[in-house]
């Protein structure tokens, strides 16, 4: 179960013949395999990642 101020993702796209931009940001958010989930802290700065990236990444309840 989650803590109150943590947030789970779940990596659902490929970062095959994406920017690199992108690419970095899957992996400054510890996401590097399909269909990998990580607990990270809810921050502005997280969710900004997770925005920038939101064709490729999916919130997990």
């Amino acid at each position: 179960m989650a803590a109150k101020n943590t947030i789970k993702i779940k990596q659902i796209g490929s970062p095959i013949r994406r920017p690199a931009t992108q690419r970095q940001t899957l992996i400054g958010l510890g996401l590097n395999k399909m269909h990998k989930i990580v607990e990270l802290q809810d921050t502005p700065e997280v969710r900004g990642a997770i925005k920038k990236v939101a064709h490729m990444v999916q919130i997990v309840d």
